[in-house]
C-alpha cells in the first residue's frame, strides 16, 4: 500500500478448517495437506500410564487379582481390565501416542475397545498422523 491509497475498514481472510468433536471435545481440523501442530492427548497419556502402572503392580505380587487391585484404586474391575488392555499395543502406536502422532479418530474410547493382540494385525490407522 502506498501513502496515499485508502486503508480498508475491513479485511476477510478465509482459513478453511472444521470443528470436530474428539473425545468429547472441540477441536479444529485443517484441511488435508496442512501442517497439524502436534498434540498430545492427556486422556491417552494418562491411561496408558495407569495401565502400566496397574501391570507392574500386578506382576510383582502387590495385588494378586485385579478385582483387589480394582477396590484399591476404588474403580470398576471392569474399566481396569479395558484400561490394561492397552499395554497390549504394539510399541510403535504407544510411542506414536506419547509423542502426540497418532491419528486424530484415535480416542480413548477407541482404544478401549478389543485390539488385535499380535502387533502385527493392529490397525495402522492409528498412526496416520505423522509428523
Amino acid at each position: 500500500m502506498s501513502r496515499g491509497s485508502p486503508i480498508p475498514e475491513t479485511v476477510t481472510l478465509h482459513i478453511p478448517f472444521r470443528v470436530v468433536k474428539r473425545g468429547g471435545r472441540k477441536e479444529m481440523q485443517m484441511p488435508d495437506g496442512a501442517a497439524q501442530p502436534r498434540r498430545k492427548d492427556s486422556a491417552l497419556v494418562k491411561a496408558l500410564a495407569r495401565a502400566f502402572r496397574w501391570k507392574c503392580m500386578l506382576e510383582s505380587g502387590e495385588f494378586t487379582t485385579i478385582a483387589e487391585l480394582a477396590e484399591r484404586e476404588v474403580i470398576a474391575s471392569s474399566y481396569m481390565t479395558r484400561v490394561l488392555q492397552l499395554t497390549l499395543l504394539a510399541p510403535d502406536i504407544v510411542e506414536a501416542i506419547l509423542n502426540g502422532r497418532q491419528g486424530p479418530e484415535v480416542t480413548l474410547t477407541r482404544l478401549l475397545e478389543p485390539v488385535p493382540v499380535e502387533w502385527s494385525q493392529q490397525p495402522s490407522s492409528l498412526l496416520t498422523r505423522r509428523l
